[in-house]
């Protein structure tokens, strides 16, 4: 199995935490190197048009303002595969049930745990 097919199973409980109303937040971490790029955060934001995410790039040099985008779930993903494997090398779901850490070793294989939950309760952004 491809660390590909390992995140596919880890974003299914990214979407079965959003169904179920449980999703706190999602970050993208342990950055490869020293970028700039520190994080990648995911929260969910109220909507009328269903279910939709702020998207926030924090940044190192504190200088550089944090950039955040509301977007849907689908167009978040292809942000947050894009960055996988070559700025972080690992992503983390906090919901009020459990957490799910998917991180990738730097030989590329990809893992999941699960531990108890961070978050209490689900903050919109």
């Amino acid at each position: 199995m491809t660390y590909q097919d390992d995140f596919i199973v880890f974003w299914e409980q990214v979407k079965q935490s959003i169904e179920a109303g449980t999703f706190a937040k999602l970050t993208m971490a342990k950055t490869i190197g020293k970028p700039e790029l520190k994080n990648i955060f995911l929260r969910p934001i109220n909507s009328d048009d269903g279910f939709k995410v702020m998207l926030k790039y924090s940044f190192r040099p504190r200088e550089t303002e944090d950039i955040a985008e509301e977007m849907t779930l689908e167009a978040a993903l292809k942000i947050v595969q894009s960055h996988l494997k070559s700025s972080f090398l690992s992503v983390i779901l906090f919901s009020t049930v459990k957490d799910v850490t998917f991180k990738l070793s730097k030989k590329g294989v990809g893992s999941i745990t699960e531990s108890h939950p961070t978050f209490k309760n689900v903050t919109q952004a």
